[in-house]
């Protein structure tokens, strides 16, 4: 049965990064043309396409790409549910879907600022990979680096950025007790 668990927690956990890199891509007006966002377009696209002729955009906010993430999370708690024998309680279900989205794109913020950390120590040229999270991740450190610019080439926004997301983590899990299990 943990095994089940293991599975379906993946499988749904990465399908549910890929809905948050769409919602994000559009958010920030990245590169389309771009190949990493080729393949999230291409890997959502299936089902937000039907889902925008129902719900369409708000302002820039994609609609569609939120009800998929909100979609994502309820259709893998029911399925682990089930798989548990547990009660559902729905209300509890939907207040869990909208924290675990949220918690679930900071923890893809999080891997992106670290990747991008890492790979601007090794990249010589062009990345189309670290270009993309150039452009997801510099509408959040552009505001940090003007209060604090880089000193003698160390860029401490992301350290800066990832205090702020550590607070904001333990803040929330002081008010939503089931916030650090997900």
């Amino acid at each position: 049965m943990d095994a089940m668990t293991f599975l379906v927690n993946t499988l749904f956990d990465l399908y549910l990064m890929v809905v948050i890199l769409r919602f994000w891509l559009q958010l920030v007006r990245a590169d389309f043309y771009n190949p990493f966002s080729q393949f999230v377009v291409k890997a959502t696209q299936p089902i937000i396409a039907p889902m925008r002729r129902v719900l369409p955009s708000v302002g820039s906010l994609d609609s569609a790409s939120i009800v998929l993430a909100l979609i994502v999370v309820l259709a893998k708690m029911l399925i682990l549910s089930a798989m548990a024998g547990a009660q559902i309680d729905i209300i509890t279900l939907l207040l869990y879907s909208f924290v675990a989205v949220l918690k679930n794109a900071g923890v893809l913020l999080f891997w992106m600022l670290l990747i991008r950390a890492i790979l601007s120590w090794f990249n010589q040229g062009y990345n189309p990979v670290v270009m993309i999270m150039g452009q997801l991740t510099e509408p959040l450190l552009a505001p940090i680096r003007k209060v604090i610019p880089p000193i003698g080439g160390l860029d401490l926004s992301v350290l800066l950025l990832f205090i702020a997301m550590n607070f904001i983590n333990i803040l929330f899990s002081q008010y939503i007790p089931f916030w650090a299990m997900i």
